[in-house]
């Protein structure tokens, strides 16, 4: 089979006989073979009763339907599962997406040997209110991610070998760093291309400002974990014993200090009674807290079941 597109959906009911009808209009005409896969996150509209009747219209529509709504991040990880194309799409449901592009995008994964292929709606028609968070997100998301060719890191309209699907668990609410998840799992041709965005025809938008909040706090997890998974003790450890040999030194420094004046005959205060001796000795107890929390992560990560969970791709 050619093409799996996933197409994860929350109350869109209006828009999916037309977006079925528009794939399989631009399936048709360039002769590839191919199956649509619904994932229905909970609707509470008559979206699973569309998709039951697209599916009984055509064998090549396949459905998904979770009992409540988890998040597009589960609904793409059920979709990965389930696909059986040699390239992936993935798209929303809303219509902003155009299958007019899968094309191209099939070419430049089957053709130009790219893993991941993503778009990038350079020219939108949302409202302020969600661009500008967007291009703050995306910038920061390239510094951290370290692919610097995307601007476009959540774009729903993507294209994958089926490898990286394959390969990556997409969990929480990761869908937003797919690329990231891809490169980590050692898929490093990962390629842009401008698409065009559609104006929303039915519905409202499910975008707030709690994901925006949730996308930082989301990168920063992935970006420890990536770095410092299988080896916390690298900077628990190492920040551990720096803040406790920092600590011991000004303890000893303050010591130091008062035995000097004492036989050098000048005024001094007891230990106890600087508070640069407690600012030493808070630092010594966080750094050995430290050291614990790299030491016990170790050991977790030690006896996780995927330590030695490594990509190859070969073998003879």
């Amino acid at each position: 089979m050619d093409i799996s597109v996933i197409i994860p959906l929350y109350n869109e009911e209006e828009s999916l006989p037309e977006l079925h009808a528009w794939i399989q209009r631009v399936m048709n005409e360039n002769g590839f073979s191919y199956e649509v896969i619904f994932v229905n996150d909970g609707s509470t509209d008559r979206s699973w009763q569309v998709i039951e009747k697209l599916a009984e219209e055509s064998d090549r529509v396949k459905g998904i339907k979770f009992r409540r709504n988890y998040g597009k991040s589960p609904a793409l990880f059920c979709g990965f599962e389930k696909a059986q194309g040699d390239v992936v799409i993935t798209m929303d449901a809303d219509l902003q997406d155009s299958p007019d592009e899968i094309p191209e995008l099939y070419r430049m994964i089957t053709r130009d040997g790219y893993d991941l292929v993503s778009g990038y709606k350079k020219k939108r028609y949302d409202p302020l209110s969600k661009t500008l968070p967007t291009k703050l997100f995306n910038a920061t998301a390239r510094a951290v991610s370290g692919i610097k060719n995307l601007h476009d890191f959540n774009c729903g309209l993507k294209a994958y070998r089926r490898d990286v699907v394959k390969n990556i668990e997409v969990y929480g609410e990761m869908h937003r760093y797919i690329p990231y998840l891809a490169k980590n799992a050692g898929f490093g041709k990962i390629g842009e291309k401008v698409v065009q965005h559609q104006a929303r025809k039915y519905g409202t938008t499910k975008f707030g400002l709690n994901r925006f909040v949730n996308g930082y706090l989301d990168l920063i997890s992935l970006w420890f974990l990536s770095k410092f998974g299988v080896k916390p003790m690298h900077i628990f450890g190492f920040l551990g014993s720096l803040m406790f040999v920092f600590g011991f030194i000004a303890v000893v420094y303050i010591g130091l200090h008062k035995l000097y004046a004492m036989y050098s005959g000048q005024p001094y205060i007891l230990v106890t009674d600087s508070p640069y001796f407690y600012l030493a000795l808070t630092t010594m107890i966080l750094g050995t807290q430290l050291f614990l929390a790299g030491f016990l992560g170790e050991m977790i990560a030690r006896n996780a079941p995927e330590r030695n969970n490594y990509q190859i791709e070969k073998e003879l």
